[in-house]
């Protein structure tokens, strides 16, 4: 049986259209090349899955890993998420440390992926751990196609052939409704986000296949869309409120960021928490256990992701062949606090409240 046939630059060159020298120049980081033309070389490298020769050195003592904090549009990497980035980056450096690597952030806003590749070509690093949250399939593809050894996190492809540390989410939401049903709730919500990420798509998937799967009933008027900032899901939630929106028995919120948002809204118009709606969380943030009344929330481990990124692409410098995709996923744990479970006094086969719509003012 034949093997893979080696790509070679000459190869690349010609899917691109440019001379061989080109390529090695946009391939080392070196030249005055346009935009255009290094953005047309990266994609035939990413497409014909070209794999350079890698220097033994990057396994050698004090190699470099480097981080890349990737926000393409801010939605969801941005100052609200800073804890839980600072946990991967504290789960990454600690475990490079005890390997013999220096590890170094990069940080890229609102650029394009040409450009993050771009940064890539010929730079003295041994591998890269790379941010998915925000990332798309193709995003994910470009950055592999580099050839350089890569572990993506905080997001997950089940068909594309590159490294994930991911969170279960299956998981977790089974346990979020799970905890929900066993406390009799018949109407369950979930507000969902229309901001385009992974993790927000898996568990969308994830609360209709576990309440398939649990015998609940899903009514669609119970499944809310907001923005996935603290103010966009507050102002989008008010807006649901002041249409009267009627109100599930509890809800599971995307995370927590859309969950102070929505609970924020809730408080505004008379709604009270637990007693009328019962919330659930997921990330666990600092602010969760702070606020009135503490938030139930699913904790997945960052820093275990972190160092799981770490050890596998450590593997991957140091392996003398190429090594098969792997895809690993951390479970959650559910942890409880006041805002999802109502006191005694207040039955919770009752009507959550059906919230009237304001009438304009004279």
């Amino acid at each position: 049986m034949k093997g893979k046939k080696t790509r070679t630059i000459r190869d690349i060159a010609g899917a691109a259209g440019v001379s061989p020298a080109t390529v090695s120049l946009v391939l080392n980081g070196k030249g005055d090349i346009s935009g255009v033309t290094r953005a047309r070389v990266l994609e035939a490298v990413a497409s014909l899955n070209y794999v350079p020769r890698v220097s033994k050195s990057g396994s050698e003592p004090g190699a470099t890993l480097r981080f890349l904090k990737i926000a393409k549009h801010g939605h969801t990497v941005n100052r609200d998420h800073s804890v839980f980035i600072s946990d991967y980056i504290d789960g990454m450096s600690a475990e490079a440390t005890r390997r013999n690597y220096t590890l170094e952030v990069v940080s890229f806003e609102g650029q394009p992926i040409s450009t993050v590749a771009e940064s890539l070509a010929g730079a003295p690093i041994a591998g890269v751990i790379a941010l998915g949250t925000e990332l798309s399939e193709a995003d994910i593809r470009l950055i592999q196609g580099l050839g350089l050894p890569t572990v993506f996190i905080d997001t997950f492809y089940q068909v594309v052939d590159a490294n994930f540390v991911d969170m279960n989410n299956e998981d977790a939401v089974h346990k979020v409704l799970s905890r929900f049903q066993k406390q009799g709730y018949e109407r369950i919500g979930f507000v969902a986000s229309h901001v385009d990420t992974t993790n927000f798509r898996l568990r969308r998937d994830a609360f209709f296949t576990n309440m398939a799967r649990l015998g609940l009933k899903v009514r669609e008027a119970d499944v809310l869309s907001v923005e996935s900032t603290y103010d966009g899901a507050y102002v989008d939630t008010r807006a649901l409120l002041e249409d009267g929106l009627d109100l599930a028995e509890c809800y599971f919120c995307t995370n927590d960021i859309i969950a102070y948002g929505f609970i924020r809204a809730l408080k505004e118009h008379g709604v009270a928490i637990p007693d009328d709606v019962s919330i659930i969380g997921f990330d666990n943030l600092p602010q969760s256990a702070t606020m009135e009344p503490g938030l139930s929330t699913i904790e997945v481990s960052k820093r275990k992701i972190g160092y799981l990124a770490v050890t596998m692409l450590d593997d991957l410098i140091s392996a003398a062949e190429p090594q098969p995709p792997v895809k690993i996923l951390v479970g959650a744990d559910l942890v409880l606090r006041a805002s999802h479970e109502r006191g005694a006094t207040h039955p919770i086969s009752r009507r959550a409240p059906k919230v009237a719509a304001k009438l304009p003012a004279d």
